[in-house]
């Protein structure tokens, strides 16, 4: 090695269930904004259909941040960012362009996936900052706690990245297109709904995160990471 020279890095670890992870993570993110074009009411909730599975991506971001790290976390924030911008260009590209003769589905699909610029925007901007605040209060309770109550870690960081999805998504996609009373009613449907689907699955959590960590002998403490998304 001649000298001044910089050492080579040691090759990132390998794990055996990481891409199986950000696969699953990456599915229930693109299956739930298409869910998201249908309001329905469930009981006492009134939410888009995404709310159904969308939480799922903030159980399984806890389970990838607990386990992996926020690097880990990060990479798979990047990627179901990517795949869902992709997704949503692909979309509103088929549906500009013009349908054949005798076709007569065109409604039906704009109605569906002709996704707007606004509902695009809102959707990137809210999972991206909703996920990143979700990954680094998990990542800093678990070295506060130091590894222990992964509960009130899950929870807690679910209050805030579930927070700060739900306002930023409703007020960007719907704020002067639909009645205050609805707006007010869709934020609060969907955040109640959302935290509490979060603390009905943590024996799931625990149960899934526990495995993951035996079967990948990893357990990721953020003691010396840079935080910066965009690192």
């Amino acid at each position: 090695m001649n000298a001044g020279s910089e050492a080579p890095r040691a090759p990132r670890r390998a794990y055996r269930y990481f891409e199986y992870v950000m696969a699953v993570f990456v599915a229930v993110l693109l299956i739930s904004n298409v869910a998201s074009s249908k309001f329905l009411v469930l009981g006492p909730f009134t939410f888009d259909g995404g709310t159904i599975l969308f939480p799922l991506s903030y159980i399984f971001g806890d389970i990838l941040t607990e386990v992996y790290g926020y690097v880990g976390s990060r990479k798979v924030i990047w990627t179901g960012f990517a795949c869902t911008a992709l997704m949503a260009v692909v979309f509103m590209l088929v549906g500009a362009l013009p349908p054949a003769p005798g076709w007569t589905g065109q409604d039906a699909y704009m109605t569906i996936l002709g996704m707007t610029p606004r509902i695009v925007l809102a959707s990137l901007i809210a999972y991206w900052a909703g996920e990143f605040s979700n990954s680094f209060v998990l990542a800093k309770m678990k070295i506060w706690t130091r590894g222990r109550f992964l509960w009130a870690r899950t929870i807690g960081s679910t209050i805030v990245g579930e927070g700060v999805d739900t306002v930023l998504f409703v007020l960007i996609a719907f704020f002067g297109v639909v009645s205050s009373p609805l707006l007010r009613s869709v934020m609060l449907s969907n955040y109640v709904f959302k935290v509490g689907m979060e603390a009905l699955a943590t024996p799931v959590t625990y149960a899934i995160t526990n495995w993951l960590k035996r079967a990948e002998r990893e357990d990721y403490y953020d003691y010396h990471t840079d935080f910066s998304p965009f690192h």
